[in-house]
């Protein structure tokens, strides 16, 4: 399939988001490799283009977190809920990508490499970005708790930015932010109302208030805050503070996110979702037509019947985002 053009700025009218959005209509969603996976509140989904240009997806019924787990009901615990819950998904999605999209079969990650996985993960963002931000301000800043965590906190955002910024140098991750926007553009036109057209969605900005990236920039930030009146503590209380403080700071940061993303007209919600959108020119880019199509055919899968009646009453879905939707439903049956 021959890939088409970027669409260039001039193109895209960018329209700003108004009123309110229904929390229990909310999506979300991440890019893996050559595809998009959405989560909707009753399933989620992967979509990806193969080699030969073909759109393949996968469904999973998934029921609300919050009717599987009564902490999940908590304000402020439910954040570290979700968040686990979303890095689960996105290893299951990122295995499924990687197979589909170089054609290769291969067994599908067992719970336990999940665990393993996502085990790692924690332990590598910890060190790199919990733990040594914490020495390397203990040893260059001064007795001053406000300078010692106000200077913790700078390096971590460094860190942070830099690592993010290093990463889209890579073409192949530089796909994957392509991917980002259609996800976000794809969710801004269906919670807008407006037709899952490859045309309109390609109209949205590529930047959402509700992404992942705005929520650990908040973290990052609220740390900073925060951990200004822990004043200097010892190594010990240091390592624990922040390894026990970060995950209560990312239960806020959900809460004001969640908040927020559905007042996206709001001048709070905008205020807060500056940072994170500012963040995100270094984690989305403007996709071509062929990845919004991939995005639209996931977010049409994860839906379920009654909001696809109404995305189809809408007009303008791609037929290969129906079709994919009838391929997964036919394998389901």
């Amino acid at each position: 399939m021959q890939r088409q053009r970027p669409l260039t700025q001039s193109e895209r009218a960018l329209p700003e988001r108004e009123g309110r959005v229904d929390p229990a209509n909310t999506v979300g969603g991440q890019a893996v490799l050559e595809g998009v996976m959405m989560r909707a509140p009753t399933a989620w989904s992967v979509a990806v283009r193969k080699p030969d240009g073909e759109i393949i997806a996968r469904r999973d019924e998934l029921t609300r977190l919050s009717e599987r787990n009564r902490w999940a009901k908590v304000p402020f615990i439910r954040g570290i809920f979700v968040l686990v819950e979303s890095l689960s998904l996105g290893f299951r999605a990122l295995s499924w990508s990687a197979q589909k999209a170089t054609d290769e079969e291969e067994e599908p990650l067992t719970g336990a490499q999940i665990g393993w996985t996502m085990t790692l993960a924690f332990v590598f963002f910890a060190g790199i970005f919990i733990i040594l931000p914490a020495l390397a301000a203990g040893a260059v800043s001064s007795e001053s708790g406000i300078i010692f965590n106000v200077t913790e906190g700078l390096i971590r955002l460094v860190l942070f930015v830099g690592y993010v910024w290093a990463i889209g140098r890579s073409k192949e991750i530089a796909r994957v932010f392509e991917y980002h926007g259609a996800e976000h553009m794809s969710i801004h036109a269906y919670e807008a109302g407006e037709p899952l057209s490859v045309e309109s969605v390609a109209r949205y900005r590529p930047e959402h208030p509700r992404c992942g990236t705005s929520f650990l920039l908040i973290v990052v930030l609220g740390s900073i805050v925060v951990f200004t009146f822990f004043g200097v503590p010892g190594i010990v209380f240091l390592v624990v503070s922040r390894l026990l403080g970060i995950p209560l700071i990312a239960g806020l940061a959900y809460e004001l996110l969640r908040w927020s993303g559905t007042r996206p007209g709001g001048r709070f919600a905008r205020i807060l979702a500056a940072p994170g959108i500012w963040l995100q020119k270094l984690t989305t880019a403007v996709p071509d037509q062929s990845q919004i199509e991939v995005a639209i055919s996931s977010l049409v899968v994860a839906l379920d019947e009654e909001r696809v009646e109404e995305v189809l009453h809408r007009g303008g879905v791609p037929d290969t985002a129906i079709q994919a939707r009838r391929a997964v439903l036919g394998q389901e049956a």
